[in-house]
């Protein structure tokens, strides 16, 4: 499949499809590739803090998002992008395991990848009860016991959807406090079978074909060490950056985010980033979506001014081997 694009979208997410929805919006012939739908948000079990929607569940919430991208024209690939250059006249060639694409702007909006525990038995139980995310399998757990890593939103909003189906909710923290918003933590405080260990950190999982029981201990003293009975480990420890393939295209921050300036510009013209992979302060879903509308009408005015863009009639000559 080789095609060629105004402009491609790397990434899923809220960055990603208010992107296209204002560059299609504007005629631009433009194409979404990504992993999944939604991305961060996707993992979401509950959002209550997007203007206008009310409580919503993540997933839904991007499947409207990739829907008005789609209403004004952009096209959606589910696919991995895994190499991109720049080649002629700052135009793009965008390498994913669907196949190579042609573009002369490029918007990068692929959010962060979520942050493993580094323990053993983590990887043998992949899939075998060690997630990143409930939302599609909480109702999985009912009365059942399971645990919940981490001390951010993420990690309270998760332990508290699995609580309207576990028997008890195991929720292990390393510091003496958790980190979310004060809303989520006096919900937390509410419900009864949610059993908190501060100041603990996951050592071990272990299991036979499915986990069966994490081991903890204490950040005060190694010695003082717990066994956990639990039918699941949801990690949700926060989230890295991974950039790398992108080499020298793009300037890092020192925790590899993207750095872009207030148009969302990359140091490489025509290359435009937005989201949670770049150096914005908050990781927020509306914060998302105001970044990729950004993107979208920066991206639009660099064709204008340098592509004297009047439509997707451009000679992609080049390209079509």
């Amino acid at each position: 499949m080789n095609k060629n694009y105004d402009i491609v979208i790397i990434g899923g997410g809220a960055a990603g499809f208010t992107s296209a929805i204002y560059t299609a919006r504007r005629g631009l012939k433009t194409l979404i590739i990504s992993k999944d739908i939604g991305g961060q948000a996707s993992l979401t079990c509950e959002i209550e803090n997007y203007p206008g929607t009310g409580l919503i569940e993540g997933p839904e919430l991007m499947k409207k998002f990739l829907d008005d991208a789609e209403k004004f024209g952009a096209e959606f690939l589910s696919g991995e992008v895994t190499d991109l250059q720049q080649v002629e006249d700052n135009n793009f060639i965008i390498t994913s395991d669907r196949g190579k694409f042609g573009a002369q702007a490029v918007v990068l909006a692929f959010g962060l990848t979520p942050r493993d525990l580094d323990v053993p038995g983590e990887m043998e139980f992949k899939h075998k009860g060690v997630s990143h995310t409930a939302y599609v399998e909480a109702d999985k757990y009912t009365d059942k016991v399971v645990s919940v890593v981490g001390g951010g939103n993420s990690a309270l909003i998760t332990a508290i959807a699995l609580a309207d189906f576990a028997k008890t909710v195991h929720l292990i923290h390393r510091r003496d406090e958790f980190r979310g918003e004060s809303v989520l933590i006096k919900r937390l405080n509410d419900v009864s079978n949610i059993e908190n260990f501060l100041e603990y950190v996951p050592v071990k999982i272990s299991g036979n074909e499915v986990v069966d029981r994490l081991t903890i201990e204490s950040v005060n003293n190694s010695e003082d060490r717990k066994i956990l009975n639990t039918s699941a480990v949801f990690v949700n420890v926060g989230f890295i950056a991974n950039t790398s393939w992108l080499g020298e295209l793009v300037e890092y921050s020192t925790s590899r985010h993207i750095v872009v300036d207030k148009k969302c510009q990359t140091k490489t013209p025509g290359l435009f980033a937005a989201g949670d992979v770049t150096d914005i302060d908050f990781k927020q879903v509306v914060v998302s979506a105001g970044e990729g509308a950004k993107a979208g009408l920066s991206a639009y005015e660099y064709l204008k001014a340098n592509k004297g863009y009047k439509g997707s009639s451009i000679d992609w000559g080049l390209y079509k081997k």
